[in-house]
């Protein structure tokens, strides 16, 4: 098994299991993610397939959906 890393080629992961969770209808521009074996979460963009993966931990995917409900990411929109 290849051994799974933050910049992992998200080819390496698989063609299964990838979601578009945050899919806007925006022309097939999308991030999308897959949960791993070991309950970790890759990310990539829909458009580069086989480019690089954020691979976050749990905790990591947990805080940052807390953080982005809470309204602490808005800012990034303004």
């Amino acid at each position: 098994m290849t051994p799974i890393y933050n910049g992992i080629p998200a080819g390496e992961l698989g063609t299964e299991g990838w979601d578009k969770p945050w899919s806007a209808g925006n022309g097939g521009s999308c991030v999308e993610a897959k949960k791993l074996p070991d309950g970790s979460v890759a990310v990539r963009q829909s458009t580069d397939p086989c480019g690089p993966a954020l691979v976050y931990t749990q905790h990591e995917i947990a805080t940052f959906l807390r953080g982005v409900k809470a309204g602490q990411a808005d800012y990034l929109l303004a």
